[in-house]
Parts: structure tokens; sequence; C-alpha cells
């Protein structure tokens, strides 16, 4: 008698079990089955429904493999043997699928790994050792996934669910930055402010770093312009409420008391980490990030990169014969690929070109290096400075691309800066006031008195189909 298997039982129940035979086909495969009798059976099976899109029986199945010439009359016989061995035992179906899904897990990185020895000793002629991560990683990736794609009509209940749900976001602590994003940047997001050099990249994702923390939120800071400390001496001086020169002489033990009220005003912790210019890529920050977890139980909630030209590609090496458009473009589309990876927004900077420095109404055109960074970006806008803004102690924001809101209505404001102690902060509204663009004039003109209880739904019962 021979004892049951996950393989045997697989078989099994891919040929009496139809739910179970729909679900987990697509993700099986004859080299999960190390016996060869079973494997065997197992492609009899996979060819039958393949062909006749129903499940074969134990008499159909014989019938199909008198036509194989590859089996030995003891193998052959060993086959029927199987064949005639599956029984159409009752097993609970979430167990079994879960159960399939790991052997075929395990069956992959066995696999792998034999496929990576096989490499190594040049016994593979078609792979080089190169190819030894991708195939691990692919096979680490093996799921069941039976989502193929949204049903327009069957899935309307789950599309009315979306709509209505709220999404996780990170509000900013400035109004007209929260009204642009619906309330706060997304996760799985890449997010780019755009200035000129001195106009206050690294003051906005200082500043924003800061409030973060404040949120009781975890913050990752890579920075590749400036040393760890001085992006930690900007943000002591916004949550210290203390100019940069007065922090140099602030007492150690006043230092120390303002850092523990700090500490204990949040429940989040701020990590920031430096890289020589040019030289960290995605692989570089996906690896520090699973450091970080290790060693420190740390998962950011965003994450922020201190600027993303001064970044590597981790697909094109430095002196690859590339243009600026598609390094740059490649250093965005594997920043957002992270973001998306690790569930968390990703908030960095770039460059305006020398045109786009002077200017007092930067446009998309005016982003240095490459236009493939925009059109990566989820939301992107500029930094605008004149003199006189300068001594109104304001910098104008222009809306650039947005896909959470329509990027018209406040197109333009301003917000206020203190650039001595790294601070932005909301302008009174009549700072807004005579701007192009901001959304201001923008009124609802419906008199009081028409506007019922079940107004905002009216609008609908005029709609025709």
């Amino acid at each position: 008698m021979s004892t049951q298997t996950i393989e045997r039982t697989t078989l099994s129940n891919l040929v009496y079990n139809e739910p179970y035979a729909r679900k987990v086909l697509p993700f099986l495969r004859a080299e999960y089955f190390l016996d060869p009798q079973e494997r065997v059976v197992f492609e009899e099976i996979n060819k039958f429904v393949e062909k006749y899109n129903t499940q074969p029986t134990k008499e159909s199945l014989s019938i199909e493999l008198d036509g194989r010439k590859d089996l030995s009359d003891d193998g052959f016989k060993k086959v029927i043997d199987i064949i005639q061995s599956l029984s159409d035992a009752q097993v609970d179906m979430n167990w079994l699928v879960d159960t399939t899904e790991k052997f075929c897990k395990d069956k992959a990185v066995y696999n792998a790994i034999l496929n990576g020895i096989s490499i190594i000793e040049g016994k593979d002629k078609n792979h080089t050792p190169e190819a030894i991560p991708s195939i691990l990683q692919e096979a680490l990736a093996v799921a069941f996934d039976n989502n193929v794609g949204h049903d327009y009509v069957e899935d309307g209940a789950d599309r009315f669910e979306f709509y209505h749900k709220k999404e996780e976001k990170l509000a900013f602590d400035l109004d007209y930055f929260n009204k642009i994003t619906n309330g706060g940047i997304p996760q799985k997001t890449l997010n780019i402010a755009l200035a000129g050099t001195g106009v206050g990249k690294s003051l906005f994702m200082c500043h924003m770093a800061a409030n973060t923390l404040m949120q009781g939120k975890n913050v990752l800071y890579i920075t590749m312009e400036m040393a760890e400390e001085k992006i930690a001496e900007r943000i002591d001086a916004n949550l210290m409420n203390i100019t940069m020169d007065d922090l140099k002489e602030l007492p150690k033990k006043m230092f120390t008391d303002r850092l523990s009220k700090i500490q204990g005003k949040t429940n989040g912790k701020l990590i920031i980490k430096e890289y020589p210019t040019a030289s960290a890529h995605s692989g570089h920050f996906r690896a520090l990030l699973k450091e970080l977890s290790l060693k420190k139980s740390f998962h950011p909630d965003i994450i922020f990169i201190d600027y993303l030209n001064i970044c590597s590609s981790a697909r094109f090496k430095g002196n690859a014969n590339v243009g600026s458009y598609f390094y740059i473009k490649a250093i965005a589309e594997e920043l957002r690929g992270l973001a998306v990876e690790t569930n968390v927004p990703i908030m960095s900077a770039t460059q305006t070109t020398r045109g786009g420095y002077a200017n007092s109404d930067v446009g998309l055109e005016d982003t240095s290096e490459s236009f493939g960074l925009p059109a990566t970006a989820d939301l992107m806008f500029a930094l605008i400075t004149t003199e006189e803004l300068e001594n109104l102690g304001q910098i104008m924001v222009k809306q650039l691309k947005n896909r959470y809101n329509d990027p018209g209505m406040n197109k333009r404001f301003v917000i206020g800066v203190d650039r001595a102690k790294m601070k932005l902060y909301d302008c009174e509204q009549d700072a807004q006031d005579g701007i192009t663009d901001s959304g201001q004039a923008q009124q609802d003109d419906t008199p009081l008195f028409d506007k019922g209880q079940n107004a905002k739904y009216d609008k609908f019962n005029d709609i025709k189909f």
C-alpha cells in the first residue's frame, strides 16, 4: 500500500475536483513532480485539459497513455498503477490549495538551486553565473494568483467599494498641498519637487521629513548631496524651532532637553543614510531597507531621496553609452518600482535647466537632463522664487503633473518659508489673492435657498441611459 503524498493527492484532485483543478493547474509544472511516473500522469492530465477543457477520467488517461513511446514496459505498468490508485477522497479545499501552493514554491526553489549548481559546475551551457540571482528570484516569486483581470459587470460591486474606500495617505502640514493631493500622498508613488540650485529642494524635503516624523511615522532620508549631520542639523532647526546659527551656540543640556521633548511627542523614528554622489541605486536602497529591518526592526512609512539626478541606475552603468534621457528615466522607473515594492511613497527632487533657473514660471520643459522623469512621476511641482517673493519670505509652488487631483485647480499658490529655521508654513489667505490659477476665484454661486438637503445627489437624476 503506497503512502499518500501531496503529489498523489494533487493528481487525484486534478481528476476528481474540478474547482481545484481550474484554480491550481495554471501554476503547476511537470518538473515539480520528481518521480518520473507521477510526472507522466501529470503531463497526460494537463494535455487532456488543454485539449478538451474538461477533466479526464482514469479510463481516458489509460487510453491516452498507449500513445506514448517513451515508456518501458515496467514504466508503463507503474504509471497505470498510479492512475488506478487515484481516488475521490474528500479534502478541505482551502487546506488543499494552500498545501499545493507551498508544494509548488518548495519544488521551484529546489529546482532553482539544482540549476544554479549545474551552472556553476559548467554543465549548463545556456546560462552564465550572472543568471543565478534571477533564477532564484523567479523561483521565490512562485505564488497562486487567479486574478486574470477586472470584469466590468461582475466586479461592479467591488469597484463601487473601491470608489468609496478611504486611501491611506501621508498628510502634509501645509493646507494647499493637502488640497492638491486630496489629503496627502498615497503609498506606492514617486513624488518630485523641481527647483533651481538654492531655491529649497532639500529644505522642502527636510521640512516634510520633520513633519512626517511628528505624525508618529518612520522616516528614511537618503542623502547623496549633503552629509548625514547636515541633514540632521536642518531637521533639528525645524523641530527645535531655532535658527541654524543659534543651534551651534545651544548648550548641550538645552539641546538634550529639546531632543527629549521631541522624542516624547512621537513614536516614529528617523534614519538618515549618506551615500557618495552618483554611487548608489535602487539595489543599494533595497539592501539598506533589508539591513534596517534585520538590525533595527525599522520599516519606513516614507522614503526621501536627496536627490534623484545624482543617483545611479541599477540597469545602466555610469559609463554606459546611453543618453541622459534614458539614464534619468531609468532611475525614475527604478525608484518608482521600489516605492511599489515597499508599499511606501518616495519623495525626491530634480534640478531645473539653466534657463529654468531664472524663469519665474517654470514648466515641465524646464526639467533638467530628461523629460522621462515627469513622464514617470505621480506628482511633480515646481518651487519658484523671485526677489519679490524672497523679500516677502515666500516660495511659489506650481503644479506640473498631478495624478491625485485636477492639476488645474490651485495650479499656483504660495507658502511661507523661514530659511533660518528650515521651516515652511501656510501663508495668510490674502497672500493667495491675485495669483493666476490659484483657484481662489472659483466659488459656488448657488443661492443658499436653492441648496436642498439632497442637492448634491440631484444632478444624478437627469442622467439618461
